[in-house]
């Protein structure tokens, strides 16, 4: 089975190895037909901390690395 892969831009990189994604995805409202935009954060692995608040960034599905931290960056946008 496929690994899932998002996009989403960094808004924390102050941990260790590790970077905040926010994910933003679109969908029409069932009853109101009207675009909503909803939001989640995902906890990557950023092995060489070279990934700053504000990138365009790729997250990959992967085993878990911690508690919280099941996504590793794969790359950046551009």
């Amino acid at each position: 089975m496929p690994k899932r892969i998002l996009q989403g831009t960094v808004v924390s990189d102050k941990n260790e190895k590790t970077v905040v994604v926010r994910v933003e995805r679109r969908f029409a409202h069932p009853i109101l037909q009207k675009t909503v935009r909803r939001s989640k954060k995902y906890k990557a692995h950023d092995e060489k901390n070279q990934f700053k608040v504000g990138d365009l960034v790729s997250i990959q599905e992967c085993a878990p690395i911690s508690k919280d931290k099941t996504w590793t960056v794969i790359s950046a946008q551009a």
